[in-house]
């Protein structure tokens, strides 16, 4: 049995209150006892774990209308009512509107638990499925697959939420390893759009000879080779979104023609002189200043306007150092999850290693070192690459990981700046001038 669930018990005799309590914990099972229905809904909030007993007679508000309140508040929670020898019809109904169960008066102690077992079972089960339908909500939030507390992450989540379900077409630009694609699926998924296909391309991966196929689809014999007639990525993308990942190294005259696409919302496959409509939401990404290489001649200045109508950046991870432990956790849970191990804890060294590393690859190389972890592989290879990594100087890194903690503290705590400091130990006056150095508040 879960013990964080407990038997709350409604009774205003205090000798039957005091028999009930003493024979659920003679067979180890929680209890509290009220004298009231009153005193009942001011002991039970919203993430009450437990079951309620109550007798229906009681002054003020009776045991039927307690019912009647505690299932509006929360229709999993088990209500079992204590009846009088006239009370038997009453509670019949009352098990029609929503009542577990009800024990007549006299009743053993045997029964008293029995019911209590199965009511706190029923319980244990309903709060579990509702974890897990929570967890599975909040991985398919925003903010379960955009992670970071930092303000550069909340900005993003932000602007994600605001934009998404337009047509304007977005611009990414960030690192190798920032997490462009899972921003450009977000943008997706969080659409109308989001039922349509999400169609990627790799710009800087294909030759230039299968590019034009590729993207624009070709008709059977359009060239050597040619057998059958092929989708190109943009018709493939025909009302849901392309994905243009490294866009900067598209070729000149492809640029010129995918413009004309965007333009004219139509394309011609190789080979074919019809024109096929196309409706596609286009995202694309680069690491590299379209701007600055548009001046020097190396991408088309039109094609960069006509693509970064909302240009979103993605922060390297050493500029937002306090998401690093929160991240590692993450990828730690899933690595362990998929390798079917139990997630190694932290130690202090590892923490200081993850937090002082200037993370060249960002979260890619984030999630490698998590993995390795995970499989209880040194986080880092060699201890020397380690330190010859280190762009932070020790108070820095530091200082990195007290705002982390004390994001998390305050987080956990609402904001509640007293609760934060009994957490962390540390005194109100002290708490308040880190956050008010971190700009935490």
């Amino acid at each position: 049995m879960n013990t964080d669930l407990t038997v709350l018990i409604v009774e205003d005799d205090p000798h039957v209150l005091l028999g009930c309590q003493q024979a659920l914990a003679l067979e180890d099972i929680p209890s509290e006892g009220v004298g009231s229905a009153e005193e009942a809904l001011a002991r039970i909030g919203d993430n009450f774990a437990g079951i309620v007993i109550s007798d229906i007679r009681l002054p003020g508000i009776d045991g039927l209308e307690l019912l009647t309140r505690l299932k509006a508040r929360d229709r999993s929670l088990p209500v079992v009512l204590i009846t009088g020898h006239g009370d038997i019809s009453m509670a019949v109904n009352a098990m029609r509107d929503g009542a577990y169960d009800f024990m007549e008066k006299p009743f053993s102690p045997e029964r008293l638990v029995e019911v209590a077992r199965r009511a706190l079972e029923q319980r244990g089960l309903a709060r579990e499925v509702w974890s897990l339908r929570k967890q599975l909500a909040e991985r398919d939030s925003l903010e379960g697959k955009i992670i970071g507390r930092s303000p550069a992450m909340q900005n993003l989540r932000a602007l994600i939420a605001n934009v998404a379900d337009t047509s304007a077409n977005v611009l990414i630009e960030g690192e190798t390893g920032t997490g462009k694609e899972l921003v450009a699926r977000c943008l997706h998924d969080f659409s109308r759009r989001h039922s349509q296909q999400f169609v990627a391309l790799n710009c800087g991966g294909l030759p230039e000879s299968l590019f034009e196929t590729e993207i624009f689809g070709h008709e059977s014999n359009a060239f050597t080779g040619a057998g059958k007639r092929r989708i190109g990525k943009i018709e493939h993308a025909h009302n849901g979104t392309l994905f243009l990942d490294e866009v900067e190294s598209m070729p000149i005259n492809l640029q010129i023609k995918l413009l004309r696409v965007l333009q004219e919302r139509t394309l011609e496959r190789l080979g074919s002189n019809q024109s096929v409509a196309v409706d596609c939401r286009v995202i694309a990404a680069t690491k590299s200043d379209l701007n600055e290489m548009g001046k020097t001649g190396l991408f088309r200045s039109d094609l960069y306007y006509r693509l970064n109508v909302v240009t979103l950046e993605l922060p390297p991870l050493r500029e937002r150092r306090e998401d690093i432990l929160q991240l590692f956790e993450h990828f730690l849970q899933l690595s362990s999850l998929r390798f079917d191990r139990e997630p190694p804890q932290l130690d202090p060294q590892t923490v200081s290693s993850l937090m002082s590393h200037d993370w060249p690859g960002n979260v890619r190389e984030l999630r490698n070192v998590a993995e390795r972890f995970a499989l209880g592989l040194p986080a880092f290879k060699t201890a020397s690459a380690q330190i010859e990594s280190l762009s932070l100087g020790f108070a820095e890194a530091v200082e990195a990981f007290e705002k982390n903690l004390l994001s998390e503290a305050l987080q956990r705590s609402g904001g509640n700046l007293s609760q934060a400091s009994q957490e962390l130990g540390m005194a109100k006056t002290t708490l308040f001038d880190k956050v008010k150095k971190y700009g935490l508040g």
